[in-house]
């Protein structure tokens, strides 16, 4: 699938720059962007990750504006361990909203119309699916690797009230979300859906603990609660509309 494609591309991408070391992180990182626009422009790479990748691109028009922002936001997490409001917002959409724009191109195969339509939900929905990773991971990503992503937080001294005010930034971006998710096309707006109700499930999880406890352990949802969620999803072509709490 096209999309498994994309998730391949920006899986290495992360990993570059979080698990590689014993390595010049920076240097691998341009050597992987020079890599991607080169297979891009001859359509053809030896590394099976980025000619699946160039497939994609040429063949749905991806536009290199995404790809760059993507890179860029890559190179952010080689230097800036703590965001203000400005770089937040840049890290945001190059790392999660133009995913979703990436994923969206190959969703409507072609229809520019519906593409215009659908941009902004398909941004939010990127933006809170990488907000809750933000949150579940906040723990892992100050103590391994000394990020803190969220803007003005102190991890040291995050407790509820600031909490309070990010989930109600993510909830936010779910309720836009779900507006574009039922306009999608019939091939992949089951399968996005699925997605959204396995992050609302665990942002709800989340929600319900206080800022202690994500400090100190990462919520996971049981593969017997994935498997509740999912079947119900499967099984019929209801997408019912999430209830917030606001």
């Amino acid at each position: 699938m096209p999309v498994y494609s994309i998730y391949g591309f920006v899986r290495l991408a992360d990993e570059i720059v979080d698990t590689f070391h014993d390595f010049d992180k920076k240097t691998l990182l341009e050597s992987f962007k020079e890599d991607t626009y080169q297979a891009i422009n001859k359509k053809i790479s030896l590394n099976p990750i980025l000619n699946a990748f160039q497939l994609v691109v040429n063949q749905y028009g991806i536009e290199r504006e995404l790809i760059d922002a993507f890179l860029l936001s890559m190179e952010m997490d080689l230097s800036e361990n703590e965001h203000n409001h400005d770089t937040y917002t840049k890290y945001i959409y190059g790392s999660a909203e133009v995913v979703g724009l990436m994923c969206l191109r190959v969703f409507v195969n072609g229809d520019g119309q519906l593409y215009e339509e659908l941009k902004e939900p398909a941004r939010r929905l990127g933006a809170a699916f990488q907000k809750v990773n933000f949150l579940r991971d906040i723990q892992s990503d100050y103590q391994d690797r000394g990020r803190v992503y969220f803007p003005g937080i102190d991890f040291e001294h995050f407790k509820n009230k600031e909490k309070d005010l990010i989930e109600k930034d993510i909830q936010e971006d779910f309720i836009a979300a779900y507006d574009g998710i039922v306009k999608l096309p019939k091939g992949s707006r089951k399968g996005v859906y699925l997605a959204y109700i396995y992050y609302l499930k665990l942002f709800h999880k989340i929600k319900k603990l206080p800022a202690s406890k994500i400090l100190s352990e990462r919520v996971r949802i049981p593969d017997i609660t994935k498997i509740a969620l999912l079947l119900p999803v499967l099984v019929s072509n209801n997408l019912s509309s999430p209830e917030f709490s606001r």
